[in-house]
């Protein structure tokens, strides 16, 4: 049932097509119709590109994250200049009040 225990009962390679050697069985109520297990983990284009997708997804998640926190710190930087200058008014003008005292 699994596609890796297909390929190893029949010695096949990953390039050939599970589905063609999956055994199948006959269904007794109806003629010409046969049943076959689900193969698990068939790696199918579809299942590729809803990978790649996914990848995408989290790729862009972190790049926006990154983005972020490049702002952030600007702003933090931009906030701590900012108490700097405050903090070397206010020496200042002390300094200023006690000359002239």
């Amino acid at each position: 049932k699994r596609a890796n225990h297909i390929r190893k009962l029949f010695s096949l390679d990953k390039k050939d097509d599970v589905r063609k050697f999956v055994v199948r069985r006959e269904c007794p109520d109806k003629k010409k119709k046969s049943k076959a297990p689900k193969i698990q983990r068939l790696i199918t284009p579809q299942l590729l590109q809803r990978k790649r997708h996914q990848k995408a997804v989290i790729r862009k998640r972190m790049q926006a994250g990154q983005k972020a926190k490049e702002e952030y710190m600007q702003r933090l930087a931009e906030y701590h200049n900012e108490l700097k200058e405050a903090k070397a008014n206010e020496v200042a003008k002390k300094q200023l009040k006690r000359e002239a005292q």
